[in-house]
């Protein structure tokens, strides 16, 4: 089973991706800010890493710096509700760039090829 990693501050938000992403078929952990993030990231290793952007703390950006920095390989899916940071350059360090909206199926089906490009 893929483990994905949803780093959100919202807690309904990471409520709802658990469910509908376990419902998918995925182990699902997550985790409330960046600095919580990061060490999940570095103790459950995940296939796949989701961020929200505007976040306390350590933001977004910041936060997908340091996971390329623990591991390269490993997808990151910025999943924000504010689409003008597809233009700021530091989201470009993303695998992709999902905008937030009621319907998952965008994320689930950018989730689902990325996964199935690492062999998932």
């Amino acid at each position: 089973m893929k483990k994905i990693l949803v780093i959100d501050d919202e807690v309904f938000l990471r409520q709802l991706y658990q469910a509908e992403l376990r419902d998918e078929g995925y182990d699902v952990v997550v985790a409330k800010d960046g600095f919580e993030g990061l060490l999940l990231c570095e103790k459950e290793n995940p296939d796949l890493v989701i961020v929200d952007i505007r976040m306390p703390g350590m933001d977004g950006l910041e936060t997908i710096s340091r996971l390329l920095n623990q591991d390269r390989k490993r997808p990151v899916i910025i999943h924000s509700a504010y689409p003008h940071y597809q233009d700021n350059f530091m989201s470009w360090n993303a695998d992709a760039f999902v905008v937030k909206s009621g319907d998952l199926s965008d994320l689930k089906e950018t989730i689902n090829s990325f996964l199935a490009k690492v062999g998932a």
